[in-house]
C-alpha cells in the first residue's frame, strides 16, 4: 500500500534549507507558535527524503531516561530496552523532539554530543558510546517568548542548531490551506481566515494562545461534514481558546458576524 504524501505548503524556503541541513547533517530547529504547521512540515520532509520518523512530544517530566532507554525486568532476567532516541540514532531515523524546551534539563545535556562533530551520544547506564548512523538527523522545535511563562531554549543549545522561523501564513495561503485538507469551499475558508485574523489581532484579551492554522481546519472539516458553520467555530476554534465566560461571549458575537 502506497502511503499518501503529507499534504505541505511551502511558506519560504524551508524544504531546501532542510535538505541542505539533512545533507550536512546539521541538526534542525523549527521555532514558533503552536498550530503553525511545524509537525506537518516534519512528516512532509521525512517523506520527502524516505526516511523513517520518530516523534516525542516533550513536556516537563520528559527525562533523558525517557529518551535513551533503561533496564527492565521480564520474566526472571533484567533486560536493556532503547528508548526511542538511541533506536533513531541506530537505525539512522529522523528524530523529532517537539516542544524541546518543556523537556527536563538533563534531556539538553544527553543530546550535546549529538549536535557536534561527534554525533555520538553516551549511554551512562551501559558505560558505551553509540555513534550516530550516517542518516542519523536531530529536529526539534519550541516555541519562542510568544507567551509569558513559556521556557526558553539557552543560546549555547539554540546555536547548535540550523533554525527556520514559523508564522500564521498570509491570509490567502492560509485560505488554501484549508481548501487543501478539507475540501471546504474557497469563500468558507476565506471567512474563517477573517476570523482568525481578527482575533490574533485582539491583544487586549489576553489569550495565552491564539487561533492557530490548526483550529481552523477543525473549523473546516466540521463545516464540511455538515455541522452549522457557526456552531463549528465556536467549538473548534473560540471554546479551545479560554475558559474566561465573558471572553468566549464576545469571540462568540464577533464569529457569528464574520460567518
Amino acid at each position: 500500500m502506497n502511503k499518501k504524501t503529507p499534504y505541505y505548503r511551502a511558506i519560504g524556503k524551508e524544504i531546501d534549507v532542510f535538505e541542505h541541513s539533512y545533507k550536512n547533517k546539521i541538526p534542525f530547529l523549527l521555532k514558533g507558535p503552536t498550530g503553525t504547521g511545524k509537525s506537518r512540515f516534519i512528516e512532509f520532509m521525512a517523506y520527502k527524503l524516505d526516511k523513517k520518523l520518530i516523534t516525542i512530544s516533550c513536556h516537563e517530566e520528559t527525562s533523558s531516561t525517557d529518551l535513551i532507554g533503561r533496564y527492565i525486568i521480564k520474566g526472571a532476567e533484567t533486560i536493556w530496552l532503547d528508548g526511542p532516541l538511541t533506536t533513531a540514532i541506530k537505525e539512522g531515523a529522523i528524530i523529532y523532539l517537539d516542544e524541546i524546551a518543556e523537556a527536563r534539563p538533563d534531556v539538553i545535556v544527553a543530546i550535546h554530543s549529538l549536535t557536534d562533530h561527534r554525533r555520538e551520544l553516551f549511554i551512562d547506564k551501559l558505560g558505551i558510546t553509540v555513534k550516530a548512523h550516517h542518516d542519523f538527523m536531530l529536529v526539534a522545535s519550541f516555541n519562542p517568548g510568544y507567551q509569558k511563562g513559556f521556557k526558553e531554549l539557552k543560546p549555547s543549545t539554540r546555536q547548535r542548531f540550523v533554525a527556520t522561523s514559523f508564522d500564521y501564513p498570509e491570509a490567502k495561503v492560509e485560505a488554501e490551506i484549508l481548501v487543501n485538507e478539507t475540501e471546504i469551499e474557497i469563500e468558507i475558508a476565506k471567512k474563517l481566515v477573517n476570523i482568525a485574523t481578527k482575533i490574533r489581532n485582539l491583544t487586549e484579551l489576553g489569550l495565552t494562545e491564539t487561533v492557530s492554522t490548526r483550529l481552523l481546519v477543525d473549523a473546516a472539516k466540521l463545516i464540511h461534514s455538515g455541522l452549522p458553520k457557526r456552531l463549528s467555530v465556536e467549538v473548534a476554534v473560540v471554546e479551545p481558546l479560554t475558559d474566561d465566560i465573558e471572553v468566549v461571549e464576545a469571540l462568540k458575537d464577533l464569529c457569528n458576524l464574520m460567518i
